[in-house]
């Protein structure tokens, strides 16, 4: 096993590695991929933490980090700010190797590179029965809130980790991702041309993925007949079956009057 940097002859081969790592995991398909492609180019991006994961000459794994900031909360005299920070992921690791130890190790070896340039917080979104191995702990337990739950609220997804004892003292503040992580969302043309690169894959709704919306009306999309259908028959997981039908917005009626999505 060999742990090493990306290097620029890597990105192809890690994107696919990242896409089958992530594919029907949270969501019907994936979209970590497109933002690995994405963020190379971002001036957050930490190009020295870039690492890929070997094994008998295959890569197997990778993981990248990012530059991050807390808003502060005020605090007596003190008016709030920003605080540096950082995160990291999408975290891959290739199907045949899940669940056999090359994900915490590789983690450990990044955290450790982490450490060593300077980075003394991080911040990312997770399972704690995973990441707790390696040291992660809710946020929550150092004040440190985030962006889209109430403040009180203890988030069993957002973990945090002091790397440098002391960096974050006792101070309090809300935490946003990156907005390098929801190119997706907002370039949705052209997310597409790039999954359109990739050989076909099946998308699926599944068992413990985050819940799914409607985009356009909000309804909980639970089961395959609960989606819209594209053009060619095939089904649509952004929108409804209400409204979206071969590959057209429709038109529903609410006290006689028809009203396009």
């Amino acid at each position: 096993m060999k742990i090493r940097l990306e290097k620029l002859q890597d990105y192809r081969e890690v994107e696919n590695l990242t896409r089958k790592a992530f594919w029907n995991v949270y969501r019907p398909g994936c979209t970590e991929h497109y933002v690995l492609n994405q963020y190379r180019t971002n001036p957050d991006f930490i190009p020295e933490l870039d690492f890929v994961m070997e094994e008998d000459g295959k890569i197997i794994g990778h993981v990248m980090f990012s530059k991050a900031e807390i808003t502060l909360s005020p605090s007596g005299e003190t008016e709030g700010g920003r605080f540096p920070s950082w995160t990291f992921g999408p975290i891959s690791i290739h199907p045949d190797y899940k669940r056999k130890g090359y994900g915490l190790k590789l983690l450990q070896y990044a955290l450790e590179k982490a450490k060593e340039t300077g980075i003394g917080l991080l911040q990312m979104e997770g399972n704690i029965e995973f990441y707790r191995h390696a040291g992660f702990d809710l946020a929550s337990k150092m004040k440190i809130h985030y962006h889209s739950e109430p403040r009180e609220s203890e988030v069993p997804y957002f973990l945090a980790l002091e790397l440098i004892p002391g960096y974050w003292g006792n101070r309090e503040g809300t935490y946003c991702p990156p907005k390098g992580y929801f190119v997706a969302d907002e370039n949705p043309e052209a997310f597409e041309a790039y999954e359109a690169s990739f050989p076909a894959k099946e998308r699926a709704l599944q068992p413990g993925q985050l819940p799914q919306f409607c985009r356009s009306c909000g309804m909980p999309l639970t089961k395959n007949e609960d989606c819209g259908t594209n053009a060619d028959g095939s089904t649509n997981y952004d929108y409804c079956q209400y409204c979206y039908k071969d590959g057209q917005f429709r038109s529903v009626v609410f006290d006689s009057k028809a009203i396009s999505f």
